[in-house]
């Protein structure tokens, strides 16, 4: 399904908005973006933008066993999939989210997986991480770091505007923690 056309005007008009959280108890992975972008406020959907490669990572990896539109996003649930953000309010660019916002986004966000319980939560950014959570030297894969018993597990960023990373070598890093996900299901 193609992504609605938005104008400009549309676009700004979601500024500061919040897409609500795809989720449910116990789930195998909580993804966790940054913030959502004005596409995403926009349309309610995650990853909405059509450069972002969320969805046809999540398939190329073997999460999901064909590529979801974001407009399907709730099928994520029948997966054990979920998805949240670090920080609620969208946004333009990542850049102009304050220092305060994502540590005020990572205790938000360690209270709802308490709550909720996943067996993985995945930041989708190590920049986002490291300012949610104060830890300036992690890096990309599983963390140290568990919250209320959840593992938590770091990915790269899927934003088409990170050149660092592939689809393809994307699709790596995630089907590592798939496997790892469905290795040791245990909480």
């Amino acid at each position: 399904m193609a992504p609605p056309r938005l104008t400009l005007e549309e676009l700004q008009a979601a500024r500061d908005r919040t897409v609500p959280d795809v989720v449910a108890s116990g789930l195998s992975v909580l993804f966790c973006g940054i913030n959502p972008g004005l596409m995403s406020a926009a349309t309610g959907h995650h990853f909405a933008r059509p450069g972002n490669r969320f969805w046809p990572v999540l398939h190329l990896s073997g999460f999901t066993p064909r590529r979801l539109a974001p407009s399907e996003q709730h099928e994520l649930l029948a997966y054990g999939l979920g998805v949240t953000n670090v920080v609620a309010r969208a946004t333009a660019r990542a850049d102009e989210l304050s220092d305060e916002e994502y540590r005020e986004g990572g205790r938000l966000l360690t209270a709802k997986v308490r709550l909720l319980r996943p067996r993985w939560l995945a930041v989708v950014g190590i920049t986002a991480y490291r300012a949610a959570f104060g830890d300036r030297k992690a890096a990309t894969g599983p963390q140290e770091r568990t919250l209320g018993g959840s593992r938590v597990w770091v990915l790269p960023n899927p934003s088409g505007l990170n050149a660092h990373w592939t689809a393809t070598t994307m699709a790596e890093e995630y089907a590592r923690l798939r496997r790892a996900a469905t290795e040791d299901p245990s909480p």
